[in-house]
């Protein structure tokens, strides 16, 4: 269990600890406000596209073999990251970390499911929870203590290199400890179905990512609309291998499930304001305040220990009062992205941190209290036979989710910004910036909330994700 809980906290890790790092990896490696929202954008993108498959090919050639084929493939590319001479080799080696996370995260819940007896799975579960409360909590202050140490002048590149020790006693402990699971080789893969999700979700979030550093030419806009026949062949594609018998991305009779489909886009729309918002913050605590990382990751600190805090509770209440609770986690989240908003508006010169405590504080109480019946909501009207395929399929809509966050959010904020960003941008203006990418995450809660007040679909008795 210490095995399988290591390489989740490394996954989970590293989401949080690279936006504290972003304003020292721009400057270090002259990067674009562009290229920056790719470092972020690439990793999730892969990790997103990567989880269903990823999950498909452990059930084909078993679980321990693909958990630790994941867990190395991730600490190589942490290597490649931390290594990186340029922007490009950092975007390209976050896209095969994004590829490893996705290898390895899908076999932690399956292993722990088939080795531990019905009366350990409980506390086994719970530890996932408390172990992903925990990596959201420090990893922000770990970014920070990292660059601000300055190990050997290395700067940001020990975040991505703290891996290899963790990475490489998780594999030695995994192979000695993990037991042997063999898989069923007549499991099929969707390689189509695969290819058509990855270049829909590119033709998306591509445009929206670079098109303000290229001007918006025509071809740009032409690439955006090009998503919606990719989403229809991708569409096309599921239904012709379901027709057929053969594999399916994301079965049919998931897609044609009202209930199931509502609650995946909700789940999209939910977590497409967190990473964006946080990516951005970042730069304005550094860039546009002169904050360092490890006052940038403090600042953010309140928010990670509300969303444990509220996560460890909302655990506790199982399947009861589902709707009502993301509407409330919705509305906190609403209310405290308003708070931000009307602060950051009013501020002059100077900042001080603690400022941002109390709105933190309610945002994270509120993520924290609507993620967990969010996910149960999204399965409650799935059948048992597609409830794999489900839970895959919700954790992938999650990290779609984010990517488009990361792209529409940093439109917002870098658009207001001269290209390029630096020093010689004044306070206002990355005043101005925040506030104006604020609108999204507003957006974003405020439709949740109101999608979840009107919702009626009643969830199964007693089934939780």
């Amino acid at each position: 269990m210490t095995i399988l809980l290591i390489a989740g906290f490394m996954n989970l890790i590293d989401v949080t600890i690279v936006n504290v790092a972003l304003p020292s990896l721009q400057s270090g490696l002259g990067a674009t406000s562009s290229e920056i929202e790719w470092v972020v954008a690439a990793y999730i993108m892969a990790f997103a596209v990567g989880l269903l498959p990823f999950g498909r090919l452990g059930d084909m050639l078993g679980r321990r073999r693909i958990f630790l084929l994941g867990v190395a493939f991730f600490t190589i590319a942490s290597t490649l990251c931390g290594l990186a001479p340029g922007i490009n080799t950092l975007i390209a080696a976050r896209v095969l970390q994004g590829i490893g996370g996705a290898m390895m995260t899908p076999q932690t819940l399956a292993i722990a499911q088939v080795i531990f007896p019905p009366r350990e799975r409980g506390i086994a579960f719970a530890l996932f929870g408390v172990t992903a409360g925990l990596a959201a909590v420090s990893g922000p202050l770990i970014g920070g203590l990292l660059i601000n140490a300055d190990i050997f002048g290395l700067t940001w590149r020990p975040i991505f290199l703290v891996n290899i020790p963790v990475g490489l006693f998780a594999i030695l402990a995994g192979l000695k400890y993990i037991p042997a699971m063999e898989g069923n080789r007549d499991v099929g893969i969707d390689v189509g179905g695969i290819v058509l999700a990855a270049l829909t979700l590119l033709l998306i979030v591509f445009p929206l990512i670079e098109g303000r550093e290229l001007g918006w030419p025509n071809w740009i806009f032409a690439l955006s609309a090009a998503a919606i026949p990719a989403a229809w062949l991708f569409v096309r594609w599921q239904r012709r291998q379901a027709t057929a018998g053969a594999p399916q991305l994301l079965p049919v009779t998931l897609m044609t499930n009202a209930g199931f489909m509502g609650g995946v886009l909700t789940v999209c729309l939910f977590f497409s304001a967190v990473p964006g918002f946080f990516m951005v913050f970042a730069v304005f605590l550094q860039t546009g305040f002169g904050l360092t990382p490890l006052q940038s990751g403090l600042t953010t600190v309140p928010f990670s220990a509300g969303v444990f805090l509220a996560s460890m509770l909302s655990g506790r209440l199982g399947p009861r009062w589902q709707r009502q609770r993301i509407f409330i986690g919705s509305v906190m989240l609403l209310c405290a992205m308003l708070w931000l908003q009307s602060f950051v508006s009013g501020l002059g010169a100077t900042l001080q941190s603690i400022m941002f405590l109390p709105p933190f504080l309610i945002a994270g109480l509120g993520l924290g209290t609507a993620v967990s019946p969010l996910f149960q909501l999204a399965l409650a009207n799935v059948p048992d036979r597609d409830a794999g395929s489900a839970s895959g399929g919700v954790q992938s809509f999650q990290q779609v989710g984010g990517a488009l966050g990361v792209a529409i959010t940093g439109q917002l904020f870098f658009g207001r910004l001269q290209p390029g960003g630096g020093a010689d941008i004044s306070y206002s203006a990355y005043v101005a910036s925040l506030h104006q990418a604020l609108f999204y995450p507003v957006f974003a809660f405020g439709l949740t909330a109101l999608a979840v007040f009107f919702l009626r679909s009643q969830p199964l008795p007693g089934r939780a994700s």
